[in-house]
């Protein structure tokens, strides 16, 4: 089905006519104008929410002797790394598996 061909200009002319005699906008378009206009939407402002703070844990470091099975063998005060270092030593001199240290983190319980 064929639409009918909407002619702009006399559409204008019309327009401008209306607005010569007086008539401008109907009623129902000015209504819902100046409700557009009148309130814009009322935005509640947004609750504060206090985040809970996350008490951060004390930790303490020591250096801890291991096998290659991650098997912790000792466990020595971080100031002691020289007496940790010969350990390792000892237990790979002692034995043919592979020994090391490494550095451990462990909270304190209070």
């Amino acid at each position: 089905m064929a639409r009918k061909v909407v002619n702009r200009k006399e559409l204008r002319a019309q327009s401008d006519a209306a607005e010569a005699r007086g008539k401008t906008k109907s009623t129902k378009e000015k209504a819902v104008k100046e409700k557009k206009v009148k309130e814009p939407k009322k935005v509640g402002a947004k609750k504060t929410v206090r985040k809970k703070v996350a008490k951060e844990a004390r930790m303490k470091a020591y250096w801890g002797v291991f096998n290659s099975g991650m098997k912790r063998l000792a466990l020595f005060e971080y100031a002691d790394k020289k007496a940790a270092e010969k350990k390792v030593q000892e237990l790979i001199a002692s034995s043919k598996v592979h020994h090391f240290l490494q550095l451990i983190k462990e909270a304190i319980s209070e």
